[in-house]
């Protein structure tokens, strides 16, 4: 998805494909009965979890839902940095 909304935003695209770009955003976010401030929320929270644990590449990250016929996916691609020791010395 964020490849989608990056073409939508990020190049010149012609207004075709750009329109079928926006619909199949639009159609997952209906299908998953998420609004796009819920999926903010949901990626907000996932960056604060996560790098309590790993410094991440927070500009490189893509969050999404992936529509299947019959269900609906949540895909993360977060780019690591680096694993960050816990408190207690353990690795």
């Amino acid at each position: 998805m964020m490849e989608a909304l990056m073409k939508i935003f990020g190049r010149k695209e012609p207004s075709g494909k750009v329109a079928k770009d926006r619909l199949k955003v639009v159609l997952i976010h209906d299908r998953a009965n998420i609004s796009p401030e819920v999926m903010e929320n949901l990626k907000n929270d996932i960056i604060k979890v996560i790098s309590n644990y790993m410094d991440i590449n927070r500009n490189a990250m893509e969050i999404s839902l992936a529509n299947d016929d019959d269900s609906v996916a949540l895909v993360a691609n977060i780019p690591v940095s680096r694993m960050k020791h816990d408190k207690g010395g353990n690795k």
